[in-house]
Parts: C-alpha cells; structure tokens; sequence
C-alpha cells in the first residue's frame, strides 16, 4: 500500500509538471530582466521529469546562447551545462552505451568543476550540482555512485551554511528540497545521525506537505531510508518562466 501511495504521489507531481510544462512559452532569452534560472529550469526539467528531448534539447542550446549573452553568469551556466551533460550520461549508461556514458559523464565533471572554480560559494551552481546528483546518482554504475553522492553531500552543506538560518522563512520548494537534499545525501553517505536530525526538520516546519510523510517512513524504517527519495516532492512555482514574463509585462 505504501509503494502504491508512494506511486501515485510520483504520479500526480509528474503530471503536475507536464501540464505546467505544457504551458510554457518560448524563452526570450534575449529579454535580460529574467534570470537564467527562469529562462533554463522548465526545459531542462522537461527532460529530466517526463523526457521531452524536444524541450530538454531546447534547453541545452539556450544554455549556449546565453552563454555569449550571459557573461556574468558564467558559473550558473556552467552548472546548467553540467546538469544537462550528466542527464544525457544517465541516458547511455542506461541504453549500455558505454562509450558515450563515460564521454558524457567526464564532460559533466568537467563542467561542474569549471562552475564551482568560478563560483565556489555561489548558492546557484550548489542547488544545481546538489540537486542532479541527488536525482540521478542512483542511476550512475555502482561504482560511481559513492562519488556522486559525496558531491551532493558537499553542496548541500553550502547552501546550509547560506540558508539554514532562515529556512523556517523559505519558499516551500526551496525549503523542501534544501533539508530533503541534506537528509538524503547524508543517508547515502553514511551519516545516519546526521539524516535523522534533517528528517526531524522536515516534520517540524513541513509538517503538511508531501515531504512529511516520507520523512517519517525514512525514520522508521532504514531499509526504506536506503532505498526511497524524499526529493523532488514539490514544484518551483516562484520562478516559472510563464508567471515572471506576466508579472513583468504588467509593470
């Protein structure tokens, strides 16, 4: 039954997605009072939630443009690059293309490398290096994943160190994903104790949300905790492409 709710949670954020993704317009990348957060998230997420090559591809050559647009940005483009490198290495090393997976895979090394030399402390390359190991490290070959998860774990320790003070005060997503990605990347690393106290976190201040009752199983149950994922449980409302291009357009 667990499995079953579990499922359809999934489900249901999935389609959420869809629908919102669906919705979205062609990013005006020229347009530079939109972030390059707003401009890449929902494409590269399109083939990262439901597989849509066709938005995620779009995604990647906007990455470029902005690239010769963008050049303060250099660090978070770095980061978005990597992301979409990694996703595509996922995507050979499950179809066994194994040269490809490991083209893909150390030009993703690569690339997080560069953003995190260019922006060490910057809280954007983190959420980003963060959050797509700890989507897709599970996916890796077995004797990746150890690595990969180490990463997500050095992340997520910045964007504590910048955030944890005031996470009681963040957006729902940023405050979900933020304690699920130090929960997470804590238990896939070894540090059980260091997973409790995040989960403890996440029942205190999202005591209502789809984070909870995963969060409780995880605590109750180490087989679960080794196996099942508390993120990716809400979506990035406050950034979607569609809502700031509206906002912006009404001023």
């Amino acid at each position: 039954m667990l499995i079953i709710k579990k499922a359809l949670v999934v489900l249901f954020l999935v389609t959420v997605a869809i629908v919102a993704m669906a919705q979205s317009p062609e990013p005006p990348v020229s347009d530079s009072r939109l972030s390059v957060h707003t401009l890449l998230r929902e494409d590269i997420f399109a083939g990262f939630l439901t597989d849509d090559m066709t938005r995620f591809a779009r995604g990647e050559k906007n990455i470029d443009l902005l690239m010769e647009k963008r050049p303060g940005a250099k660090a978070d483009l770095l980061a978005w690059k990597a992301s979409a490198v990694y996703y595509r290495a996922v995507i050979a090393h499950e179809n066994k293309r194994d040269d490809e997976f490991k083209k893909y895979y150390n030009q993703a090394q690569d690339l997080f490398a560069q953003a995190h030399q260019a922006g060490a402390e910057n809280g954007a390359v983190h959420a980003i290096r963060g959050g797509v190991n700890a989507v897709f490290a599970d996916r890796l070959p077995k004797e990746l994943r150890a690595a990969a998860w180490a990463q997500a774990y050095e992340s997520y320790q910045v964007l504590w160190k910048h955030q944890g003070q005031m996470v009681d005060r963040l957006p729902l997503h940023l405050r979900g994903e933020l304690l699920a990605g130090l929960a997470q990347s804590a238990q896939r690393t070894g540090r059980i104790e260091e997973m409790q106290q995040h989960l403890d976190k996440i029942l205190a201040v999202l005591p209502d949300t789809a984070y909870a009752p995963v969060a409780k199983k995880m605590k109750e149950d180490p087989k679960f905790a080794a196996t099942s994922t508390v993120t990716c449980m809400s979506c990035h409302d406050a950034g979607r492409l569609n809502a700031r291009m509206t906002a912006l357009s009404s001023k």
